[in-house]
C-alpha cells in the first residue's frame, strides 16, 4: 500500500536529568517527533553536527559545558547556527533569562515543564525556522554573494558564493573573527545607509560589503563585492572584448532596463543605445536582447 513519506522534526533534548529527559521524550514522541538525547554539553555538540537536529532543547545547568556556553558553540558554526534553540531549566532569574537568548536562545522554559506550552513553543520555533530556511535556500540559488551580519559584527548565514569569494580572497576563521567582526561592527554603530559600502581592511585581496537592508530580526543583508574584478561594465568590456561604451549599455540590458532608461543613465539618445546594441549581438554570438542579457548575467554572477 502507498503511503505519503512525510518528514518527522528531530528534536535534540539535552538535560543531565533522566527524569527529564523521559518525560520530555514521551511528550515528544507522543507528538510524532523523533527525539535524540545528550546529557551535556560536549556530547551535544557532536550529535549535532553528525544529525543536524531541526530543534534543540538545552538544560541551562549542566556538568562539564554548560547550556550557556553549548547555544554559544552551537551560534558559531555556520552548519549549525540557524537551529532553534530552546533553554530549559529552574533558573527563573532575570539575568540568566537575558543570558539565554543574549547567547543565541530564541525563548525559554522553566522547570517543571509543561509538556503542551513546550510542544506549543516547539511549533512556532520550527515554522519560523522553515521560514527563514526556505528564504535562505531561495538566496542559495541566485548566484548572490550575500551575507546576514548581526549588529555586533558576527556573520550568521552567508551563500555558497559569498563562502567561495572569501576563500578566493584566502579568508580564515581567525581574520572573520578578529578583523572582519570588529569592522562590521564598528561601521554598523555608525548606521550606514542601504547601499552604502565598506572597504575592508587587512586583505591582499581587495573585498568590500554594501549594505543591502535591515532585517526583520534585526540582522543586516550584505553583499559581499569582489574589488579585484572590478565594476559590472568591466567585467563584461574585458571578457567580452567590447568598447566601454557598448559595455556600459550591455550592462543595463542585464540589469533589466530599456533603451530609453539607459539613455538617461549614459546621457546618450535611445537611437545611439540601439545601434551599440547592434553591435554587442554579434559580439555575443546572440540575435536578441534577451540572449544578451543571458550572457552578460552569467560573467556578473560566476563565482
Amino acid at each position: 500500500m502507498k503511503q505519503d513519506a512525510v518528514k518527522r522534526d528531530l528534536v535534540l533534548v539535552v538535560d543531565d536529568s533522566p527524569d527529564a529527559l523521559s518525560l520530555i521524550n514521551d511528550a515528544l514522541e507522543a507528538a510524532g517527533m523523533d527525539v535524540l538525547v545528550a546529557l551535556e554539553g560536549r556530547q551535544a555538540l557532536n550529535i549535532a553536527a553528525r544529525m543536524q537536529p531541526d530543534i534543540i532543547l538545552l538544560d541551562a545547568v549542566m556538568p562539564h559545558l554548560d547550556g550557556f556556553a553549548t547555544c554559544e558553540a552551537l551560534k558559531q558554526d555556520p552548519a549549525l547556527c540557524a537551529i532553534p534553540v530552546i533553554f530549559m531549566t529552574g533558573l527563573t532569574e532575570t539575568e540568566n533569562v537575558v543570558r539565554g537568548l543574549d547567547v543565541g536562545g530564541v525563548d525559554y522554559l522553566t522547570k517543571p515543564i509543561n509538556p503542551d506550552e513546550l510542544l506549543a513553543r516547539m511549533r512556532v520555533h520550527l515554522n519560523n525556522a522553515r521560514l527563514t530556511q526556505s528564504a535562505q535556500s531561495a538566496l542559495d540559488t541566485t548566484g548572490q554573494h550575500l551575507m546576514t551580519v548581526s549588529p555586533d559584527g558576527l556573520v550568521h548565514w552567508a551563500t555558497p558564493q559569498a563562502h567561495a569569494l572569501l576563500a578566493r580572497a584566502n579568508v580564515s576563521e581567525l581574520w572573520i573573527e578578529t578583523s572582519l567582526r570588529p569592522q562590521l561592527a564598528d561601521w554598523l554603530r555608525r548606521s550606514p545607509a542601504v547601499n552604502d559600502q565598506l572597504a575592508l581592511k587587512g586583505l591582499d585581496y581587495a573585498l568590500s560589503v554594501r549594505l543591502l537592508s535591515h532585517q526583520s530580526n534585526g540582522d543586516f543583508l550584505f553583499k559581499l563585492v569582489d574589488e579585484q574584478r572590478g565594476t559590472g561594465p568591466v567585467l563584461l568590456q574585458n571578457q567580452l572584448d567590447l568598447t566601454t561604451r557598448a559595455a556600459e549599455v550591455l550592462y543595463w540590458v542585464a540589469n533589466g532596463k530599456t533603451n530609453k532608461e539607459i539613455g538617461e543613465i549614459l546621457s546618450m539618445s535611445p537611437r545611439t543605445v540601439n545601434k551599440h546594441l547592434e553591435q554587442v549581438y554579434p559580439a555575443l554570438g546572440v540575435e536578441n536582447r534577451t540572449a544578451a542579457a543571458g550572457v552578460a548575467l552569467r560573467i556578473l554572477v560566476r563565482e
